[in-house]
């Protein structure tokens, strides 16, 4: 058993065992008062006997009433704080995705940019990150190592490209996770990244995929100027 969750049951227990144990008791002192010689006692006593019961009982009903709203808020409050950590571990996960911190799966495109006289540079492998990005593209990677994230840069160097702190070499191959649909025809846009592409005298093959997996994680850096507002 998880242990946020063993540590909710726990006072739900304590909780159940009290009220167990004042039923048994109030039972007890019913049973032991039938056994005793009432017809010995004067008119008065019994009145005074009654009265102390009738007090008795009304007391273990309070009692018993506290608990159970204790009970009650103790389950409550579990709930809530299970709901929070649920919603809280999903918002992580899709800060992580869009940081690159995490890897990350579902419906996307693969893109295969063939380039036989290396004119495809830098500046095409940004175009088409960027054009992606404006179609909806929640996670990228470039040649299954480059993670790109809001703080990755494209240089060029010789006949590679470097991306972020990676370098890539030919052929490039974008693999995007989004609507596979809206990704791909993005792609073919007139004046788009499939134009470009051709007019470097390279090829660019779309295709659509039911899942693409990416498992690269950005190169990430402590900020030297910036710090949290608060």
């Amino acid at each position: 058993m998880p242990e946020p969750r063993r540590r909710a049951i726990v006072p739900q227990l304590i909780v159940a065992v009290l009220l167990g144990g004042l039923a048994f008791a109030v039972t007890v002192q019913v049973r032991g008062n039938d056994s005793e010689a009432y017809s010995t006692l004067r008119q008065t006593e019994l009145v005074e006997l009654l009265r102390s019961l009738d007090a008795a009982n009304e007391r273990a009903s309070q009692q018993v009433d506290e608990l159970t709203r204790t009970r009650d808020e103790l389950a409550s409050s579990s709930q809530q704080s299970q709901a929070a950590q649920r919603q809280a571990d999903k918002r992580a996960s899709q800060l992580g995705i869009l940081a690159g911190t995490l890897g990350a799966r579902g419906p996307g495109v693969e893109l295969t940019i063939t380039d036989p006289q290396d004119d495809v540079n830098a500046a095409v492998l940004l175009d088409a990150v960027e054009e992606l990005r404006d179609a909806g593209a929640e996670a990228i990677v470039v040649n299954g190592t480059a993670r790109v994230v809001a703080q990755t840069y494209f240089v060029d160097e010789g006949d590679e490209v470097r991306v972020g702190g990676r370098t890539v070499t030919r052929p490039f191959v974008i693999e995007a996770i989004g609507d596979p649909d809206t990704l791909a025809e993005a792609m073919r846009i007139r004046g788009g990244l499939l134009d470009r592409v051709e007019n470097s005298g390279g090829t660019l093959d779309i295709d659509t995929r039911d899942t693409v997996t990416i498992t690269a994680l950005a190169d990430t850096q402590d900020p030297e100027y910036a710090q949290p507002s608060s």
